[in-house]
């Protein structure tokens, strides 16, 4: 028999927000933490894949924990981004209750500090922050740790790659007598290192099963392409995926901007997201990503953090990343919540060694992505070349005279006529244009 949310320790009130966002049986994770959150007083290093519920998994307990009646500060959650933030900060609010009346703010960067500094005036039970807004509001003393009993780091691997001077600073302002609650996709040396010199000797670890709903339903399979083909192989790839949501990953900015670009001009339904953007730009587009407005992110491994959208069918590995962690991160964008979902990595023939080392890594199997024949990738750029023209937006500055010659051109065809003749047209020029390197090779 499953259990329920009331035999690990759950109360009531929590237990009918849970109810009302039809929650009702504890991931692995949850079953495992929450017990030992509630019941011991020891440090925990929680390791677990994304998409496995760490957020309720820590959430919950503290909740639970919060001393309504002292109005300090009593939890800090620390998330390395801003998008990761908001999306704790959002499901803490939904699962927080009336009865509990638990104050919750969330600090991060990016958006102005001074409101930020205003509200913590106010009672404040949780803070929920980014590593350097925290660290800015600590030096200028807006923000009292003394009396905090809870430090949580989220996706810790992730943020020590990229805030580790921050994250030394903010532990130096905390009480010694907290207890840090660490929750990590992946177990690198930083980590190693950083639980040997901010935790106590008596940390709880805690793995939860790996073949657990965040990591069983994806589909790990690679595709071999010389560096022309890489892009057409991608739309082809997209294309037989169209109307499905996903999101493809490049190591830099540069390289996202510049696919970005293509899958536009090809008409896909995208959007882009890296760290060089605006705060404002970030949420828009990731506000347009979440509410399926479009159905294609291309991001960096760090802006992609916090993107928790259940229904990504796919993502897609542009780049090889640099490292185990970051495939595992990216992964899990996929296969949320018991779905199924495809991880596609696309790569040259001098990476094939590279696959063996991540299956053993990792301790997943890659399956090879058949690569579509040239005829498939001729087809598929003449579907995208009709998209373009169904797309297009008329241009109105067409002199009407000229307009009325052309529609008098093609007045005695059928729709099925002029089909055929663009379509004719249209194949004939890229067989003309495909000659061309051939024909200047005769010349020289």
């Amino acid at each position: 028999m499953l259990k329920q949310f009331s035999d690990i320790g759950i109360n009531k009130y929590l237990q009918d927000s849970l109810a009302t966002l039809q929650i009702s049986v504890p991931t692995a994770i949850q079953e495992q933490v929450i017990p030992v959150i509630l019941n011991k007083k020891d440090d925990v290093v929680a390791l677990a894949k994304t998409g496995t519920g760490k957020t309720a998994a820590f959430g919950l307990p503290l909740l639970q924990l919060i001393d309504m009646e002292n109005t300090a500060i009593q939890a800090v959650i620390l998330a390395p981004t801003r998008e990761l933030g908001q999306q704790i900060f959002n499901n803490l609010e939904s699962f927080n209750n009336d009865n509990l009346q638990i104050s919750i703010i969330g600090v991060f960067g990016g958006i102005p500090i001074k409101p930020q500094i205003e509200n913590l005036k106010e009672t404040t039970h949780i803070v929920v922050a980014t590593p350097g807004r925290l660290a800015d509001l600590i030096e200028r003393n807006a923000i009292n740790l003394k009396e905090i009993s809870y430090f949580v780091l989220d996706e810790a691997d992730e943020m020590v790659s990229a805030h580790k001077e921050g994250i030394d600073n903010i532990i130096k302002a905390l009480p010694k007598s907290r207890r840090t609650l660490l929750f990590t996709a992946t177990m690198p040396g930083t980590i190693k290192q950083m639980v040997q010199n901010y935790m106590s000797k008596h940390v709880i670890h805690i793995e939860a099963n790996m073949e657990t709903v965040g990591n069983q339903g994806i589909d790990h399979q690679y595709i071999v392409v010389e560096p022309i083909e890489k892009l057409e192989v991608l739309l082809h790839f997209l294309n037989a995926n169209d109307g499905q949501r996903g999101i493809i990953f490049c190591k830099t900015k540069a390289a996202v901007n510049k696919l970005a670009k293509k899958l536009a001009i090809n008409k896909f339904s995208s959007g882009a997201i890296h760290g060089s953007l605006t705060q404002g730009i970030r949420d828009r587009i990731m506000g347009q990503f979440r509410e399926g407005h479009i159905d294609i992110m291309v991001a960096t491994d760090l802006a992609a953090r916090g993107i928790d959208v259940k229904e990504l069918s796919y993502v897609v590995n542009y780049h090889l990343p640099d490292t185990y962690e970051a495939y595992v991160h990216r992964s899990g964008r996929t296969a949320r919540a018991g779905a199924n979902g495809l991880s596609l990595t696309i790569i040259q023939k001098e990476e094939v060694e590279d696959i063996g080392d991540f299956e053993e890594e990792l301790d997943i199997t890659f399956k090879p992505f058949k690569k579509p024949d040239a005829k498939s990738i001729e087809e598929n750029n003449t579907l995208l070349w009709a998209k373009k023209i169904f797309k297009a937006k008329p241009n109105r500055e067409v002199n009407e005279a000229l307009k009325g010659k052309i529609k008098t051109i093609f007045h005695h065809l059928t729709k099925e006529e002029l089909v055929d003749k663009v379509l004719a047209n249209y194949l004939a020029q890229t067989k003309a244009a495909s000659a061309l390197p051939e024909v200047s090779k005769k010349k020289k």
